[in-house]
């Protein structure tokens, strides 16, 4: 006998069955031409190279080509903003990273919305910073560095690649937790940040483990943390900064896939099963750790809210530390 229960399950049985149906039905013979991947730096960067791993590898998959477009400027607002405006047809998609969730408070005018605009398809990964001092430096711990800007209050500075950068935000954030002061030193780019900090110009920086590392390993500047919650697979000698003084700080850098938002869903729901597919592949996932990446390859739900959870961290700090793109 059917039971009005068992009625009742089976009717939401079919309807799941029938929406996954007409998902996949409507992703039918998509792409049937070359999809176009917009990153919003040069090319060259890390940024790049891990957009270029995946599209090559989700080229053999569609059996179309992905093309690479790189809009940089602006601090990837240029490339955010054509994404969005871009026709969603399942032809454009976005490779987005930290400042998509901090470009909003920064710039007092944006042409786009960070979660309006786009379509989830999936976070890629993580990554952290490293905290590095000069050799110099009396400090070779974390408390050590806070003892030491405590003590030589008014004369600590702090490097990073430009304003509003996710090295520059980790520093805010640091000595506002460590209770300490800190004048902020903008660069255009990392490596001269780099030459200066090593003579011991700057107190400390922050910025990525492929930035830092490779001084550290080669004995020009000292590593005394990563600025993630956990300890990173790629210098796991390191502690966290949480772990070493300044409980509850967790800052990570990030990659993401997104599509303009009207995008059909169907569609949406094939970028994210093929690119996560993709991620998880032992070879890509090699190459991307290589590169210093936590893979994640997370659903469309867990990075809508991941963006979300990003910007509501960083907006009362850019706005506490008074933050305006020059």
């Amino acid at each position: 006998m059917l039971t009005r229960r068992k009625f009742v399950a089976a009717s939401a049985a079919a309807l799941a069955a029938g929406t996954a149906a007409r998902a996949q039905s409507g992703a039918e013979g998509w792409p049937s031409r070359p999809v176009r991947l917009i990153v919003p730096f040069p090319p060259g960067g890390g940024t790049d190279a891990v957009g270029r791993i995946l599209s090559a590898r989700l080229a053999e998959i569609w059996g179309q080509q992905m093309v690479i477009e790189n809009r940089g400027g602006a601090g990837s607002n240029i490339g955010a903003e054509a994404a969005a405006r871009s026709t969603p047809d399942g032809y454009t998609m976005f490779f987005a990273a930290f400042p998509l969730a901090t470009n909003k408070f920064i710039y007092p005018t944006l042409s786009y919305d960070p979660i309006g605009d786009f379509a989830p398809i999936t976070l890629i990964g993580t990554f952290p910073n490293v905290l590095v001092v000069p050799n110099t430096s009396p400090a070779k711990s974390v408390k050590e560095l806070i003892a030491h800007a405590k003590a030589d209050r008014g004369n600590i500075t702090f490097g990073s690649a430009g304003i509003g950068t996710s090295p520059h935000l980790n520093g805010e954030l640091f000595i506002r937790m460590a209770g300490i002061e800190a004048t902020h030193i903008p660069y255009r780019g990392a490596g001269p940040s780099i030459v200066d900090l090593i003579p011991g110009r700057l107190t400390f920086m922050f910025n990525t483990s492929g930035a830092l590392l490779p001084h550290v390993k080669a004995g020009r500047m000292r590593a005394l943390a990563v600025s993630s919650a956990k300890r990173f697979s790629a210098a796991p000698e390191l502690p966290t900064v949480a772990e070493s003084g300044v409980p509850g700080f967790d800052v990570v850098s990030w990659y993401a896939l997104f599509a303009p938002v009207k995008t059909p869903p169907a569609i949406v729901a094939k970028m994210h099963k093929d690119a996560a597919a993709v991620i998880r592949e032992p070879a890509i996932r090699q190459r991307l750790e290589g590169l210093g990446l936590e893979v994640v390859a997370s659903t469309p739900q867990e990075l809508a809210t991941f963006l979300r959870n990003e910007m509501t961290k960083w907006e009362p700090i850019i706005k506490a530390a008074k933050i305006v793109a020059q």
